[in-house]
């Protein structure tokens, strides 16, 4: 018996030390401000994808974040390593129920084979409606996480601790990613909460977290277009029980959302004031923080307040 918990106690001290040398290998690649930016942001061609790339190696940004859920082979993530030198690129995020992780993980794994830490398996649960809209069951959502973790340490070949970080919003997911992956990869959020979940985590485990951003100096243009990017998410309860507990109100929550509620997950303004407010994520503890331009334009528009923002973040 005592033979067999030292080989434990052996084993969780080599994951440990290969974890905290994956995220300083990690976080020496990051730059304090990254993109964060769904399908249509990016061009759809293969080619025009990877010239994108050298663009942004040389720009502020040191990582990109491809939102929504990308399949199980990763052909945008390779596009992108594959045209850039220095570009982390992450996914954010595979979506455990949509993606089995036996499927993800060997495709993954020969990422990170090619481009080492520069490939970040970024995965989470998703939303309840996008799930049971595609006739799949939404249960126990924290659990099936774990689970997830589980079957990625499992894989053939494996996607381990070193390589992956999660989606977390609340104090349970914040832990576990900490606990058992690079670090956490949160959405819709503000600097309080960037400072709680920098607690949550403790110094070693990466913190980026994803903020919204409009440049435009007119209130009420602004907030409406902050309000036409956010109008899915107030029936998610994940982000609403996430505002709830940084102190919005049920008025603050209820849709299309308050402007005070607006005005703390969507930086607006001119370059300068955005990049001021992004900074206090930093401040508050993230690494990196994952800029998401918001525009009603669609990708050229969204291609175009990333590059007027970027001089306002060098």
């Amino acid at each position: 018996m005592a033979a067999s918990y030292d080989g434990r106690m052996v084993e969780s001290r080599m994951v440990e030390s290969e974890l905290a040398r994956a995220r300083a290998a990690v976080r020496s690649g990051l730059t304090p401000f990254g993109l964060w930016l769904r399908g249509p942001a990016l061009p759809e061609d293969a080619a025009e994808l990877a010239d994108l790339a050298p663009e942004l190696d040389a720009s502020p940004y040191g990582a990109l974040w491809l939102g929504g859920s990308p399949g199980a082979e990763l052909p945008r993530v390779r596009e992108l390593l594959g045209g850039s030198r220095r570009l982390v690129v992450g996914t954010s995020i595979v979506n455990i129920w949509f993606t089995p992780a036996a499927e993800v993980a060997p495709a993954a794994a020969e990422v990170r084979a090619a481009y080492g830490e520069r490939f970040v398996l970024g995965v989470g649960a998703g939303h309840r409606p996008a799930v049971e809209g595609k006739g799949l069951t939404y249960e126990r959502p924290y659990s099936r996480l774990a689970s997830y973790l589980d079957e990625l340490d499992a894989a053939s070949p494996p996607m381990p601790a070193p390589s992956r970080a999660v989606a977390a919003l609340g104090p349970k997911a914040l832990a576990l990613s900490g606990e058992r992956t690079l670090g956490a990869l949160p959405f819709l959020v503000t600097p309080e909460h960037t400072h709680v979940a920098r607690e949550i985590l403790g110094e070693g485990p990466l913190l980026v977290t994803e903020h919204g951003v409009v440049l435009e100096s007119d209130p009420g243009r602004a907030r409406a277009t902050a309000r036409e990017a956010l109008a899915s998410y107030f029936a998610l309860p994940n982000y609403v029980n996430s505002w709830r507990r940084l102190g919005f109100t049920e008025d603050d929550v209820a849709a299309p959302g308050s402007d005070g509620l607006i005005d703390a997950v969507v930086a607006w303004g001119s370059p300068e004031a955005v990049a001021a407010r992004l900074r206090e994520h930093l401040a508050a503890g993230a690494d990196q923080v994952a800029v998401q331009p918001l525009s009603a334009g669609g990708g050229p528009a969204a291609r175009d307040t990333w590059r007027r923002l970027a001089g306002a973040l060098a």
